[in-house]
């Protein structure tokens, strides 16, 4: 399913219409895209990311992010991922609804997101100078899909199962599969 988008605007229309809206919208090149609900599993599993590493990062000088955060890819992209974290002193706008240094970013996809998660998506986030991770999540099945920068470039690696525990060397850490999918049912 394609993600339709609403209508043109320039960047100031879209900061007020996404402001006023009920709803988050994205923005790329002047074209303004809302973003879909999702299912309980995907919000569960936003919830169990967010405790895992808040736990494992507090106190260390990291600030995590829930979807609220806005993330400027560029002056005319702003995308808002599930989970964004910065290490060190977050570089906000003056009204701090806009991130421009996430060190670490995570999408939980859907089957109608996976293509643009894995694509569109994970190719704006990689442009950006201070990102370090990106985390595609499934919500069907434990597997996460780890991309790090390594230098120049980009390494991807999948961790699928329970039992796997993904090394998120950038922030210090490891985060087992079995606590983002604590409660989803399919990890019974």
């Amino acid at each position: 399913m394609a993600i339709e988008r609403i209508r043109q605007m320039t960047v100031e229309e879209y900061f007020a219409f996404d402001e006023a809206s009920e709803y988050k919208n994205e923005y790329i090149d002047g074209e303004v895209y809302p973003m879909t609900g999702g299912t309980a599993y995907h919000a569960e599993i936003m919830i169990n990311l967010g405790i895992a590493l808040g736990l494992r990062l507090r106190g260390g000088g990291f600030h995590v992010y829930s979807s609220a955060m806005r993330i400027s890819v560029s002056p005319r992209r702003y995308l808002y991922p599930d989970l964004s974290i910065v290490r060190g002193e977050p570089e906000l706008d003056e009204g701090a609804i806009n991130l421009f240094n996430p060190t670490l970013v995570a999408e939980v996809i859907s089957p109608t997101t996976a293509s643009r998660d894995r694509g569109f998506k994970r190719e704006q986030y990689r442009s950006i100078p201070s990102l370090q991770v990106y985390l595609v999540i499934e919500q069907f099945e434990a597997q996460v899909e780890v991309d790090s920068r390594q230098g120049d470039n980009w390494q991807t690696i999948e961790y699928a199962g329970l039992d796997a525990i993904v090394p998120l060397t950038a922030l210090g850490c490891d985060l087992p599969l079995a606590e983002i999918y604590d409660g989803i049912p399919f990890a019974a």
